[in-house]
C-alpha cells in the first residue's frame, strides 16, 4: 500500500486555500471538518464493542491491555494508559504502552524509528505478551512498520489483537483479530493526522478503557468509585460520590472513608451492605474489585 493510495493523504478541497483565509475562516473549516469524525465512528461501533469485549475479557482473567504506535498516535496509546490508573484505580500494569523510539518520543519526534520492524518486534518481546493480554496497534496511516511488527509478534504469543487506522484494508487490521478502521477523509492540512485522525483515535481509546472498566466492575453506576483520594478534590469527589450512592450526608461519608482507609469502594460497601471494614474489604477481594459484585454479596 503506497502513502499516495491513503484517505489520508489526500488533499482537502474545502481548505485549498488555508493560507490565505482568515483566521475565523480557519477555525471554522477546521470545526466543520472535525464533526464528521462522529459520524465516521459510528459506523464502525460494532467492531468497537467487539474489541471492548476482548479487553474486558482480558481484564477479567488477569490480564493486560497495550497500546502501541508510533509519532502522534503512539501519544494517543500513551495518554489512555497514564489516564487508566487515576480514573479507575488499576494496577499499574493493567495498562501500558510501547511508542516507537521510547519515552523520549512522547516529547520529541523520533520518526525514523516507525520504519523499524525489528525494533517493534523486539519492543513488544520485552513486555512478553500472552493469552491472558490484549495489544492495540494504533496507526492513522494503517502501514506503519514498528506498529505492524509488533502486533504480528503479540498474536503470535497467542495475545488478542486489535488495529485501530484511518484508511481501510490497512496492513494493520490484517495483523489483526479485530479491526477498527475509520475513514476520517482528507486532513484539513494534507497528512497532518495529529487532526480528525488523531481526535478519532482518541474517541476510540476512551471507549475502549472506559466500555471495558464499567463491564468488569471498575465503574459503579457512571461513577468513579475506584478514584484515589490523593488530593483535597478527588477528597471531595470521594464524599460526593457516597453522598449520591447512599443518602448520608457529608459527615458520615467523611468518618466512613476515615474508617475504610480512605478507600471509597470499602467505604460503599461498608454502607451499603451495612458491614465492617475486614468484611467489605473481603467481598471487594472476592469481587475481584467489582464493587457491584461485592455490594451484591
Amino acid at each position: 500500500m503506497q502513502l499516495k493510495e491513503l484517505t489520508t493523504e489526500r488533499r482537502n478541497r474545502a481548505t485549498r486555500d488555508l493560507d490565505r483565509m482568515s483566521t475565523l475562516e480557519i477555525v471554522t473549516v477546521m470545526n466543520q471538518e472535525d464533526m464528521t469524525v462522529p459520524r465516521a465512528i459510528r459506523r464502525v461501533l460494532p467492531a468497537i464493542a467487539q474489541a471492548v469485549d476482548r479487553v474486558a475479557e482480558s481484564f477479567a482473567k488477569g490480564g493486560r491491555l497495550i497500546y502501541v504506535g508510533s509519532g502522534t498516535s503512539g501519544r494517543i496509546g500513551a495518554l489512555d494508559a497514564s489516564e487508566a490508573l487515576p480514573t479507575f484505580g488499576t494496577g499499574p500494569g493493567m495498562v501500558q504502552f510501547l511508542i516507537a523510539g521510547g519515552e523520549k518520543a512522547l516529547t520529541r519526534a523520533t520518526e525514523a524509528s516507525e520504519d523499524s520492524v525489528e525494533l517493534g518486534r523486539a519492543d513488544m518481546a520485552r513486555k512478553k505478551p500472552g493469552k491472558r493480554d490484549v495489544v492495540v496497534g494504533i496507526a492513522a496511516s494503517g502501514i506503519t512498520p514498528y506498529t505492524i511488527s509488533a502486533l504480528k509478534y503479540a498474536r503470535s504469543k497467542g495475545a488478542g489483537t486489535i488495529a485501530i487506522a484511518c484508511n481501510r484494508s490497512s496492513p494493520l487490521g490484517d495483523a489483526a483479530d479485530v479491526r477498527i478502521e475509520v475513514e476520517v477523509g482528507p486532513e484539513v492540512l494534507t497528512g497532518s493526522s495529529r487532526l480528525k485522525a488523531g481526535t478519532a483515535q482518541k474517541l476510540i481509546c476512551n471507549m475502549l478503557t472506559t466500555a471495558a472498566m464499567a463491564r468488569t466492575g471498575y465503574v459503579y453506576s457512571n461513577l468513579m468509585v475506584n478514584l484515589h483520594l490523593k488530593n483535597n478534590k478527588l477528597l471531595q469527589r470521594g464524599v460526593l460520590i457516597l453522598e449520591s450512592l447512599t443518602g448520608v450526608d457529608a459527615k458520615t461519608a467523611m468518618e466512613t472513608l476515615q474508617q475504610a482507609g480512605m478507600s471509597v469502594p470499602v467505604a460503599l460497601i461498608m454502607i451499603q451492605s451495612r458491614v465492617s471494614k475486614t468484611e467489605a474489604a473481603r467481598r471487594l477481594r472476592n469481587a475481584r474489585g467489582n464493587v457491584r459484585k461485592a455490594i451484591e454479596g
